[in-house]
């Protein structure tokens, strides 16, 4: 993370972790406090999730987004929207008003609006900070492929200045939530999914078990399923330091 990134990084989480806290101390529930850090963060354009994401190929924002309830492993997630400034809240309301737990494109933004949450325009999600950095990274790719080489995965600054948002909470009855949302990788091919929004992979919830939220690079998440994986540790007694930590190294030693 570059050194003048660090401060606004560390106001977000803060924010994030304020808002959570204050549905906890008013007796609010795990589900709704971890949908509100969330939205806290997918509102600041420091981080890769909401108004300020990487943008795709094509120059636009696609976003995902799951939470989970932990009491009754209820869940709702939605992919590639692209007219939803709070992609969690959509989630949220697929997880509490729908049979279903997944919504993607169009469909969730349909959805979505039925549920009384408003659309926006793509355009109100890009801003030029990652319009150079896409117009820099693409740059780069194609004088890569010029040498002879190709980039098949993020390997400077520019693609690693600020990050996939997530939360997890405990609250008074003692249920667990946990919420991932995302703007994916920079220059994904359009309609890309990654871990986040997958239920297992960037998010899992179990009051058996643990909460779980993962950030880094999706495909090789999702091959390992590593939020469950992580969760399964912790049901078998190991503590959550030990599984957070054998979660990295599994990640390592499997799919490098």
């Amino acid at each position: 993370m570059p050194d003048e990134m660090v401060d606004a990084h560390i106001r977000g989480v803060s924010n994030a972790l304020a808002a959570g806290w204050r549905v906890l101390d008013r007796g609010g529930s795990a589900l709704d406090a971890v949908e509100e850090a969330v939205v806290i963060m997918e509102d600041d354009e420091t981080f890769d999730a909401g108004r300020g994401s990487f943008l795709n190929r094509d120059g636009r924002v696609q976003l995902d987004a799951l939470i989970m309830d932990g009491a009754t492993l209820r869940a709702g997630g939605v992919g590639c929207v692209e007219h939803l400034r709070n992609p969690v809240r959509a989630a949220r309301k697929i997880l509490s008003e729908s049979p279903h737990v997944y919504f993607v494109a169009e469909g969730a933004e349909k959805f979505a609006a039925e549920h009384g949450i408003p659309l926006c325009k793509n355009e109100d999600l890009v801003i030029p900070r990652e319009v150079e950095r896409l117009r820099e990274y693409q740059a780069s790719l194609a004088a890569s492929k010029q040498d002879g080489n190709d980039l098949f995965a993020p390997s400077n600054d520019m693609t690693i200045s600020h990050d996939t948002v997530g939360a997890v909470a405990l609250d008074h009855n003692g249920d667990i939530a946990a919420a991932t949302s995302t703007g994916g990788t920079l220059n994904k091919a359009p309609g890309r999914l990654g871990d986040s929004s997958l239920i297992g992979c960037g998010c899992y919830a179990d009051n058996e078990s643990a909460a779980v939220s993962t950030t880094g690079w999706g495909e090789p998440i999702m091959k390992l399923v590593l939020a469950k994986w992580t969760a399964d540790r912790i049901a078998a007694g190991n503590l959550p330091e030990w599984s957070a930590q054998e979660a990295m190294n599994y990640l390592k030693q499997r799919v490098r």
